[in-house]
């Protein structure tokens, strides 16, 4: 069943019913300030940090759901309704919700009345532009009252969700003319403040949530707008909104347009105030200028559309499959953008008030986006580095907002610093920019602890060169990529966090994960190394990897699959010998991916089990059989009932490691088949099973032990994102960044007789053909670069040129 369509000329998914199973959302917002919007106009808005400069509020886990939001109630006579059907709920005569490239368009009808909201963040000022439509589509004049309403967050998402004896006393506001101030402790400490504007004349306004409600009433039928008035409230403490009341009259045909603008204004501290009492608005007033007539408005828009259109042509795919096509050329790099621009902090999984910037999360999140934006890129690399410690370890997260570390997730992750040099290597094979290895940077933000980022890497590689276990492989440490497989915890106490409590590290529990890891990474450390004209550091580190390489394959295999782990007391974890939890989804495809066993038969047997003891309609499962008790020397991976989460789900974050695995193989068919089970534009047909948005990915569907086999959960802020689109532009169609130039290497099903990719790599246009006609898996026959024929399938940098046109012919 499907609630919605995509528009492919229009890069939009129209939704057509407000009864999505989940709300359905999108971003707003490209650098600083952003907004979550659903399909009925629910979400909030935040600059820069969704836990310490939250505008307005939402409640996670609300009944019913997606509360709050940016609301316009639209009062035709007796009868009050919203273009997005919430939160009144009453029922329109025509829905849609167009979910485009950074803006959302909700319109609805009702009783001859037409309502289009449009909704997007512009590209350099901080806020939030929405434009209101209204027009008069029946044989009869219409008067209406439009009541626009959001609900100021007290700033702190944290300390406004739970500390009412003080914020009760704190929520202040200004009003002045059409626009509202939020203002709440802008008296004391902080020098920024909201503001919430309409660009026409109002008739009333409310500042006071319980003025604009009433008494024991809510949003869904709220005192004002049912008695057609505003109530002129001022907001004294309690709960601070900001609502306008205009009037319209509207003649048969008649359209008129109303402009509101939520903005968060900073001014320096010395220019706080414009007189005793009144803070300063030139900023305020400058930035509503900008967007006082439909013309600004537009030509905002039109500057957003231009960026994402400009952002969208550094990779297009045209392979006959129109699903394919639009994944990649559209919704997966889209999502690749807004998982670099919040890592794991807000979402309608994510609250915001925790996680921050993930040290792995924003590593892996830059594989999948260097090539859109490598400046953004080079810069986040620099602050994720200054995090590390010195021993080349790091914290687990960030604040965007200080880009200091913080232990709120705890550390020891031991896979933290091998993500790192994968993150640089990404950056250095698509950009040339070595510089960026010489730019000095802190370790732990300590300006006195400075040194080159080359230095940052070597650290990285021998933090797990030192840290090795019995049997030669890595140390877990507090858990690696699987968070949740907490070798050392050991945890008893109901509530305790498996992230935070305490630690033992045995010095036992290794990671054959982390493994895989070091031979991927590691060997990317070396080429550099040997790019770098760094033959003994180079050396040195093959040794390395090699004594690695040699354990996995010894001490990390298990028979037909490689070993997921050894625990604290030295027993294999993912062993045909336990009783359950048997096999892992992770070094099947990490190890494959790093070339582990490919020359000795051992990766063909590693995802032959993966397919036959794994693999479901829906997606491959993270380990089976699924645990059914707790298990202390486990940790959190046994906490959740089977099928759900780490234990047994489908996570489309790895799942794109089988498929890159098989590419390793030259299996096509095999790698095409499994990035299938996972991409939305795939799974659209069910999304009453799948339940999440159609458009991108999830991190994680219910396994087949599940009751809810099929449905997936925390759409949007994941690694699943970044890591399908490495699959599928790298892997699949083998457009593969590298030191010295493009690399062409398709791994394809034989029925896809050929494709053309369009790629700007390092300044200069690709215009990649590839013939397919053998109907090979695959294998490059033959290579002309600008219409000579090349040995092997490198396209070698050219100094000066800004085309290559490439044709590669497989066989």
């Amino acid at each position: 069943m499907q609630y919605g369509y995509f528009n492919d000329d229009l890069r939009e998914y129209v939704i057509t019913t407000p009864r999505t199973p989940l709300p359905w959302i999108n971003y707003l917002g490209n650098r600083d300030f952003f907004s979550l919007i659903s399909n009925t106009a629910g979400g909030y808005s935040f600059y820069k940090d969704a836990k310490l400069r939250r505008l307005t509020r939402y409640r996670y886990n609300a009944c019913p759901p997606d509360q709050n939001g940016r609301y316009y109630y639209i009062k035709d006579g007796s009868c009050v309704w919203n273009p997005g059907w919430q939160p009144t709920q009453t029922e329109l005569d025509r829905y849609t919700c167009r979910h485009g490239l950074g803006y959302t368009v909700i319109s609805g009808e009702k009783n001859g009345v037409s309502a289009e909201l449009t909704c997007f963040v512009p590209l350099n000022d901080p806020c939030e532009v929405n434009r209101l439509v209204l027009e008069n589509r029946s044989a009869e004049i219409k008067d209406l009252d439009i009541f626009s309403l959001v609900e100021f967050c007290l700033w702190n998402a944290v300390d406004d969700a739970t500390n009412f004896q003080r914020n009760y006393n704190t929520g202040e506001v200004e009003v002045d003319g059409s626009a509202i101030y939020h203002i709440t402790e802008y008296r004391e400490r902080r020098n920024h403040y909201a503001v919430f504007a309409v660009n026409t004349a109002i008739e009333g306004f409310d500042t006071s949530r319980d003025a604009f409600c009433g008494p024991y009433r809510g949003f869904s039928s709220p005192e004002t707008v049912c008695n057609g008035c505003s109530k002129n409230s001022i907001a004294h403490g309690w709960a601070p909104v900001g609502s306008h009341h205009i009037r319209l009259h509207l003649q048969p045909g008649e359209k008129r347009s109303l402009l509101f603008v939520l903005a968060y204004i900073e001014n320096p501290l010395e220019e706080k105030w414009e007189a005793p009492g009144v803070i300063a608005k030139i900023r305020a007033k400058e930035l509503l200028a900008r967007y006082r007539e439909d013309q600004q408005a537009e030509f905002a828009f039109a500057e957003l559309h231009n960026y994402w259109s400009g952002l969208l042509n550094r990779f297009s795919v045209c392979t006959g499959d129109e699903k394919l096509d639009r994944m990649v050329n559209v919704w997966n790099q889209y999502q690749c953008m807004v998982t670099f621009n919040l890592s794991r902090s807000a979402s309608y999984f994510e609250s915001g008030t925790g996680r921050g910037m993930g040290f792995r999360d924003s590593c892996q999140d830059l594989l999948g986006f260097v090539h859109l934006v490598p400046s953004r890129a080079r810069q986040r690399i620099l602050d994720i580095a200054a995090t590390q410690f010195e021993d080349g370890s790091a914290y687990h997260q960030y604040q965007p907002l200080t880009k200091k570390g913080n232990s709120d997730i705890g550390s020891g992750f031991n896979d933290d610093p091998l993500w790192l040099i994968a993150c640089v290597s990404a950056y250095l094979r698509e950009t040339g920019d070595f510089s960026i290895l010489q730019e000095n940077v802190p370790f732990q933000n300590d300006e006195k602890k400075v040194r080159p980022l080359l230095e940052h890497l070597r650290r990285s590689f021998d933090f797990t060169v030192s840290r090795k276990g019995p049997h030669g492989l890595p140390l877990i440490g507090r858990a690696d990529w699987n968070d949740c497989l907490n070798l050392n915890c050991f945890s008893t106490e109901p509530g305790e966090s498996f992230q935070t409590c305490s630690n033992m590290e045995s010095r036992k529990a290794e990671s054959v994960f982390i493994a895989g890891m070091f031979v991927k990474y590691g060997g990317e450390y070396a080429d550099l190394c040997d790019w770098l004209g760094d033959t003994a550091e180079a050396a040195r580190a093959r040794a390395e990897i090699e004594k690695v390489r040699t354990a996995t394959e010894t001490s990390g295999w298990d028979g037909e699959w490689f070993l997921r782990a050894y625990d604290a007391f030295g027993k294999p974890v993912g062993s045909r010998t336990c009783e359950e939890g048997q096999i892992y989804i992770e070094p099947q495809g990490m190890c494959v991916m790093a070339g582990i066993g490919v020359e000795n038969g051992l990766a063909d047997k590693a995802l032959n089990s993966v397919m036959e003891r794994l693999e479901t309609p829906y997606g491959v499962m993270l380990l089976q059989p699924a645990y059914t008790c707790y298990h202390a020397e486990l940790g959190e991976i046994t906490s959740y009932p089977p099928g759900y989460k780490e234990n047994a789900s489908i996570f489309c974050h790895n799942n794109p490691w089988i498929s890159c695995a098989e590419a390793v193989l030259g299996h096509g068919e095999r790698a095409f088949h499994i990035y299938r089970l996972t991409c939305p534009a795939y799974v659209e047909a069910f999304s009453e099973i799948h339940r999440t948005e159609p458009y991108v990915y999830s991190q994680t569907v219910a396994g087949s032990d599940a009751k809810t086999f099929g449905e997936a959960k925390n759409s949007w802020l994941t690694g699943s994102a970044a890591w399908n689109f490495v699959n599928i532009s790298q892997y699949i169609l083998g457009i593969r960044p590298g030191l010295e130039g493009l690399e062409i290497d398709p791994c394809i099903p034989r029925w896809m007789k050929g494709f053309t990719v369009h790629r700007v790599y390092r300044g200069a246009n690709y215009y990649i053909t590839v013939d397919n006609t053998a109907g090979v898996e695959k294998g490059v026959a033959a290579m002309k670069v600008n219409g000579r024929p090349v040995a092997g399938n490198r396209v070698l940098l050219e100094n000066a040129r800004s085309e290559y046109n490439v044709e590669v012919i497989m066989g």
